[in-house]
């Protein structure tokens, strides 16, 4: 198997082994699973969670997204200290600290405590996702990394898919905390794998862009708490309107100073590939719409219908089972059909859905009125998931796959704070409140504004060239 692709860097001594691909896809997948897990378990929880920290909307919000935003925010620069210290280090120190954080997160006794825990569970999680696939994608040849990725996706969908499921059964059979307790073993059992399976490559080593990358996170935390902010505040308070002219004047000061730094925490030239600009446009859109959707759609089946955390799991199987299934045979065919077809079909699959629910949700709704958005939801996911990961890099040269798939990693995460915030936004100013009574009328809306989001992002694959998948150069055709 060749490996010379994401290994041109290191030394001849460091040359990675060659492994069987089941124990490759196993050590850099198990750890981004336990990542992708914890996005639905704590989605799950959140009703569960609130009643007994006493949460408002807002802290509720902020369990959430200050796992995202450290996720986003430190996503390139771990894939720069990757190329500089050795990925596979790296990757060991992220699960390291995912796994000290889950532990700290079960441990809370009150919401500023889980909310700080979570923020380093996300800075852990950020060494995960893109040198995951980048460590993958470098111990196979290239003619299996498609099939490779797919698997990969796959096992991501499973996470997914088995988020609130799991969730649902721990806290039933337990208590909240310990869906993060769940996370320890897997923690410490995927350090020996990762060592022994994944060889421990290096990019170029070049000056960490600290600039770029407080300009980056402090803007973008700007952003979403003026917009997390803005019902309680006012719209206009200096609080709210103070915070989104500041980060939106940090993310224009990273653009120039990325520009200009010689070493970028984000080489804007990759933007220059058609690919890769689409594909980062669709990332950001359909994490916007589709999780910002779940984040509403979850806490409708327990505070309105009043089903428990377990049965709500369950009742979402069909949609989050679907990615599980459909992942891995859309990185097995997108080299026949091409990434832009299927990417196109996922999107229009889950917009449909969205606006489904919108036009079925009551207080009163079928569980049949809404199975088929479910099942539309997760095979669209499905769909997604790995042709997305292979449009990113299609036409990247071998050098620049970690940025590329950090990059893509980061746009993703910054789109499902940013999907919460809003959707959440339009909630409360339609005077959501978090009650039987007080939900659906305020969740249509907002579900609406999630199935435009992911219309969007559908019209805007459609620009994707309409190359399929990674040639054996590494090259799109």
């Amino acid at each position: 198997m060749s490996t010379t692709t994401f290994q041109e860097s290191a030394p001849p001594s460091r040359v990675a082994r060659q492994v069987p691909i089941w124990l490759a896809i196993l050590a850099a997948s198990i750890p981004m699973f336990m990542a992708t897990l914890d996005n639905l378990v704590m989605t799950n929880a959140l009703p569960a969670i609130r009643l007994d920290l006493n949460a408002s909307i807002a802290e509720l919000q902020w369990f959430v997204n200050a796992y995202t935003l450290s996720f986003a925010t430190f996503i390139l620069m771990a894939v720069a200290l990757g190329d500089r210290y050795g990925r596979r280090t790296v990757f060991t120190a992220g699960i390291a600290l995912f796994t000290i954080a889950s532990a700290a997160s079960a441990l809370s006794t009150e919401s500023w405590m889980l909310i700080v825990s979570r923020a380093f569970q996300g800075i852990g999680a950020a060494a995960l996702m893109p040198l995951s696939l980048t460590l993958l994608a470098g111990s196979v040849s290239v003619a299996k990394r498609p099939l490779a990725i797919g698997i990969w996706g796959g096992i991501a969908g499973l996470g997914v898919a088995l988020g609130p499921l799991v969730g649902g059964a721990v806290i039933e059979g337990w208590s909240w905390p310990a869906i993060f307790w769940l996370n320890v073993p897997i923690g410490i059992l995927s350090v020996p794998l990762v060592l022994l399976a994944l060889p421990n490559s290096f990019g170029a080593r070049v000056r960490a862009d600290i600039v770029g990358l407080a300009l980056a996170g402090i803007g973008v935390l700007g952003l979403v708490f003026g917009i997390v902010r803005g019902n309680d505040a006012g719209w206009g308070s200096l609080q709210v309107t103070g915070s989104l002219i500041v980060g939106a004047l940090l993310l224009v000061a990273f653009v120039f100073w990325e520009a200009r730094t010689p070493a970028p925490l984000l080489p804007l030239r990759l933007f220059a590939d058609r690919s890769f600009t689409v594909a980062n446009i669709v990332g950001l859109t359909f994490s916007f719409g589709i999780f910002g959707s779940i984040f509403i759609l979850i806490q409708f089946l327990q505070i309105v219908q009043g089903n428990s955390p377990l049965r709500a799991g369950v009742l979402t199987m069909p949609w989050t089972l679907a990615p599980m299934v459909v992942a891995p045979l859309a990185g097995v065919f997108a080299p026949r059909v091409g990434t832009r077809s299927l990417i196109v079909a996922g999107m229009g699959l889950m917009t449909i859905a969205m606006f489904w629910l919108a036009v079925t949700l009551s207080p009163t709704a079928s569980y049949a009125s809404m199975l088929p958005a479910f099942i539309f939801a997760g095979v669209g996911m499905g769909l997604v998931f790995a042709p997305s990961s292979t449009a990113v890099l299609a036409t990247m040269a071998p050098a620049d796959h970690a940025k590329a798939s950090g990059t893509n990693s980061t746009v993703r995460e910054i789109g499902v704070a940013l999907g919460i915030a809003v959707l959440v936004a339009v909630f409360t100013g339609a005077g959501g409140q978090l009650t039987p009574t007080g939900y659906v009328d305020a969740a249509v809306p907002a579900i609406v504004v999630g199935g435009c989001a992911l219309l969007v992002a559908t019209l805007v694959a459609l620009a994707l060239p309409p190359g399929r998948g990674l040639s054996p150069t590494g090259s799109g055709h």
